[in-house]
Formats: structure tokens, sequence, C-alpha cells
């Protein structure tokens, strides 16, 4: 399936979460088989270039994305969650939000120095989740090989805001 089939599948939600906003509802590519089989072979692609060690999932849209690339390119699957999500010891970063501060977790014990991942999530916007992520990683001396999104909001800067290689499935100004 192409990008293009891809992209008629994403609904554009006007004012949801709030009014102003223009949500890309995903679920359509999730619930149909041959279209998110489609998505995680494109950003294998991508991603395969880069060599990761691991894929690191941001919760939450990008467990289910990070879950089926790491399954695919046959990689170890981590989570990156929200504070207090998580049951063993973690590190945490912050990043900053339109509306204020928010933080992301990971295992302390799951990131391993010197390996290379690839950061997953269903969306770029501004970045900021994913610059928080990188942050966790580099935190125990790892290295992120590439960011990688089924969609990117060019608009908003995010990727420029990335000091990695971004691979998106889906552009949209």
């Amino acid at each position: 399936m192409n990008t293009e089939a891809l992209r008629e599948l994403v609904e554009e939600i006007p004012d949801f979460p709030e009014p102003g906003i223009l949500f890309r509802d995903i679920t359509p590519i999730l619930s149909t088989p041959p279209a998110l089989r489609a998505v995680v072979e494109h950003m294998a692609d991508a991603v395969n270039r880069h060599a990761p060690d691991g894929i690191v999932a941001i919760e939450s849209r990008g467990f289910l994305l990070g879950s089926a690339l790491a399954l695919h390119m046959h990689l170890p699957l981590l989570l990156v969650r929200k504070p207090g999500k998580l049951p063993r010891p973690t590190r945490r970063a912050s990043y900053e939000l339109e509306y204020g501060e928010d933080a992301l977790e990971v295992h302390v014990d799951d990131v391993r120095p010197g390996h290379r991942y690839a950061v997953v999530d269903d969306l770029i916007a501004t970045g900021g989740t994913c610059l928080a992520s990188i942050e966790l990683l580099r935190q125990h001396n790892a290295d992120v090989a590439v960011a990688a999104f089924l969609i990117e909001l060019s608009t908003l800067g995010g990727r420029h805001r990335l000091d990695t290689p971004v691979a998106s499935v889906l552009l949209y100004n």
C-alpha cells in the first residue's frame, strides 16, 4: 500500500481535543491490516538503514507502532512512559508543552550504554516528547540512531529541534 492510500485512511477531526486543533486520527490505519503492515514496512525500511540495536516506543500510540516494528525487525522493545507508570526504578526527563510541562520515564535497567536505538512515535509536532526520549537514552550513554514517525506535522518544526535523523511515513504541512 502506498503512502497516498495510507493518507486517505487518516481521519481529520477538527477541534479535538480542544478548539483550533486539527487531530489526525490513525485508528483507521490500525484497524486495516494491510495498511498497518504497510506502515510497519515503510518504517522498517527507513529505520533499518540506521542499524539500531532496539526500538524505543513513546506512550501511548507509539507503543502500537513500536511493538509492531520491533517484532517485524526482531529487535528488543523499550517503553517510554508518563511518570509513575513503570514498576521498576526509572530515570526521568521533563519537556515543555504548549500549556505547561510534562515528563517521561524509562526503566533504568532497560537501556544499554553504547547501544543504538530508534525512537518511534505516531506523530511529531513540536518534537518535545521525542526530545525528552532522546535525553533519557543519552542519560544512559546510549545513542539515538533515528527518530521515526507515522505522521510529521512539518509546519510545527519538530524535525528541526532534533539532532538525529528523522524518518516519517506521512508528511503534513
